[in-house]
């Protein structure tokens, strides 16, 4: 069953509490934001702790662990759509270009964006990350403000601005970085899909405290719009339902249950179709 779970709180728009399943059990509330349409995690944690809430072997994003049959199908599909990502970006800029990859991970999009041709850049903070993707050949940075400006032709950050501590120095530096005419590509979670009604405060796209914002399609355009980005499409991440799914039904009831995972994965995918609102979606956004 969907609950609706706004209410008010001591004057403030109070939306869900969740819990932090991956590393340190804490509980943290989440506000929403009705000049953006968009939810912020409270309380955020300070830049020097948050380090230690990615210190998990169970995220996944900054390993490259086939233990188990969950992760093994992460990676398959991950194959899948790295292929898709690189298309995406090629055909926007009409060939191989130079890419900036903002929260590479273990350095797996920009791996296969230069096979296919592509200048690649990427940075990322998390060292055990860094070292994985350097063993591929791809060297990554820690952050962006040694890079001169209009450099890119296309920046990507595939589920990563919802982990930027500020969010309007992070999109300023977006379009210092990005070439005139030259593209930033963001992948975010989306509150308002079905499987984020689903399961609560089990989804587990809600991330705390890693995500410190919750996006919805309203918020991405109207952020970036005040930096003069233009919004030229919104995709859909199909797969994500599924995989998110799988990851709410194991904090739900401590069980992977991948038929229920599965059912909700695909009606979130249905429903997305008719109201447009995906478990989550990709952004491509055009600096003028």
């Amino acid at each position: 069953m969907i609950i609706n779970i706004m209410q008010k709180q001591q004057g403030s728009d109070f939306f869900i509490e969740c819990k932090d399943h991956t590393v340190s059990g804490e509980k943290f509330q989440l506000y929403y934001d009705d000049n953006y349409d968009m939810l912020v995690t409270s309380p955020k944690p300070l830049s020097e702790e948050l380090e230690k809430y990615y210190q998990s072997e169970d995220y996944i994003s900054h390993t490259d662990s086939k233990r188990s049959l969950f992760e093994k199908l992460y990676h398959l599909v991950k194959t899948y759509s790295l292929n898709k990502k690189v298309s995406l970006i090629s055909k926007l800029n009409d060939g191989p270009g130079k890419l900036l990859d903002i929260g590479a991970g273990t350095g797996d999009f920009l791996s296969v964006a230069k096979k296919k041709g592509w200048n690649v850049t990427g940075t990322e903070p998390n060292s055990v990350a860094k070292n994985l993707a350097q063993q591929k050949g791809i060297d990554l940075l820690s952050e962006t403000s040694d890079f001169e400006e209009e450099q890119f032709d296309i920046i990507t950050m595939w589920h990563v601005l919802e982990h930027v501590p500020d969010l309007q120095n992070q999109i300023k530096e977006l379009k210092r970085l990005v070439k005139p005419n030259g593209y930033v590509i963001i992948a975010v979670p989306n509150f308002k899909s079905y499987d984020a009604k689903y399961y609560t405060s089990f989804w587990a796209a809600y991330d705390v405290p890693r995500h410190l914002w919750h996006f919805s399609k309203k918020a991405i355009q109207q952020l970036f719009s005040e930096h003069k980005f233009d919004l030229e499409k919104t995709l859909p991440m199909k797969f994500d339902s599924f995989y998110v799914s799988l990851l709410s039904e194991k904090y739900k009831s401590n069980n992977m249950n991948f038929f229920r995972a599965f059912w909700v994965g695909l009606r979130s995918n249905i429903k997305g179709k008719r109201s447009g609102e995906y478990s989550s979606h990709v952004y491509v956004l055009k600096k003028p």
